[in-house]
């Protein structure tokens, strides 16, 4: 029953609220707008919009279009000595939780020597302490998935060594996050269910994990709840406003959730496949892992647990015998994998071999080993790789 809530960031939700960017005191006079390398947010005249509302509200703009889809560090390092050597004095992440991500770890080197790896903790990270804090960010998603808006963590890969590491402090909390729902409805099919369940995880994660408390359980099984009942409707109809607006409030709850909890495990699995397959969607690994994942965990975590997350997602548990009640959990990851038509992914699909299944449970737990520490039951080496080889299958 103990618990330590800091959210220092200003959270404008809803339809129209990225006009709020035109009118909010602004951290600074010249902003680093960040953006993916693909075309969408150009095309689809979003970053127009933020150019303008930025500079009606007396900010100039310098952007920086290089991100990928898992954020490297070299373009960290090449955006941080652009916002340097442009004078700017404030980070703004545009797009989903790659463009948001990187703004993050732009702003603490924008202020800080050396290398981004200097700072990172886990693996060849020098885990030192960022003495000159981070240059304010402000956070404007355009998915709903990653919760990157409402806590202060960044996913960076440093490519040489395929280390996909998280990282951040209380610098790096979004000075400023804008959750429009209207800038989500064009995004495809297959990525708005990735990103969905990629939130459901970190919000079920957050749920089952040591450091879980009384704030962060209300978060975690209204995210749940909501991304249940509400995630296949947005899959289906990317038009549903309605639909879209529960999604990216559910998203928005799961990084509350990382931000009074954390995740567990699963995120190293995870984060070990995509650091060497860069093309895996980061939702879409999580994915092939749940089943295994948290079907290793039945009967080794407290049941009640599970109960409860299968009763959120709407699972009649009580109907069950005792010893069936906890396994309604997987029943109802089930339903939902299937109500998205994201229940036949596998691992082949994006070239990972079951030879190199020993190589990932070992970049696990010596690059993000960390998680491991906030699982209810210490996962070995050899149940990684048991846990791998069943989602494998």
């Amino acid at each position: 029953m103990t618990f330590n809530y800091f959210m220092p960031t200003n959270i404008f939700f809803g339809s129209g609220a990225l006009d709020e960017l035109g009118r909010v005191p602004l951290p600074g006079k010249t902003a680093l707008v960040v953006i993916s390398a693909g075309t969408s947010m150009r095309k689809l005249g979003y970053l127009a919009r933020v150019e303008a509302l930025l500079h009606q509200n007396g900010a100039e703009t310098v952007v920086y279009d290089k991100i990928q889809p898992n954020p490297t560090k070299s373009s960290i390092m090449e955006a941080a000595a652009i916002a340097q050597a442009q004078h700017c004095d404030f980070v703004v992440g545009l797009g989903g939780g790659s463009s948001i991500d990187a703004a993050k770890a732009i702003a603490v080197m924008a202020k800080n020597p050396g290398d981004y790896w200097d700072y990172v903790a886990g693996g060849s990270g020098l885990g030192k302490p960022v003495m000159e804090g981070a240059l304010p960010i402000i956070a404007i998603t355009t998915t709903a998935g990653t919760g990157t808006e409402a806590d202060p963590w960044t996913v960076v890969t440093k490519e040489q060594t395929n280390e996909k590491i998280g990282f951040g402090n209380k610098h790096t909390f979004p000075y400023l996050s804008i959750v429009d729902p209207d800038l989500m409805m064009s995004v495809p099919r297959a990525l708005t269910a990735y990103q969905g369940f990629d939130a459901f995880f970190h919000a079920a994660e957050g749920y089952i994990a040591t450091c879980a408390n009384p704030m962060s359980d209300l978060f975690a099984l209204k995210s749940i709840a909501t991304l249940a009942r509400w995630l296949p409707v947005a899959v289906a109809d990317g038009s549903n406003k309605d639909a879209r607006a529960q999604v990216a409030l559910a998203n928005t709850l799961s990084g509350l959730v990382e931000t009074t909890s954390c995740c567990t495990s699963e995120h190293s699995l995870e984060h070990a496949m995509s650091a060497v397959h860069p093309k895996l969607e980061h939702g879409a690994g999580l994915i092939m892992l749940s089943r295994a994942y948290f079907g290793f965990f039945l009967g080794k975590i407290p049941g009640e647990l599970y109960e409860a997350m299968a009763k959120a997602m709407g699972e009649n548990v009580e109907a069950l015998p005792k010893d069936k009640r906890a396994a309604a959990f997987l029943t109802a990851l089930e339903k939902m994998s299937k109500a998205c038509g994201v229940d036949s992914l596998k691992m082949s699909d994006y070239g990972i071999t079951k030879a190199e299944l020993p190589t990932l449970a070992k970049n696990a737990h010596e690059t993000m080993g960390g998680l491991f520490e906030f699982d209810r039951y210490k996962l070995s080496f050899e149940e990684t790789v048991e846990i791998y080889e069943k989602a494998f299958a």
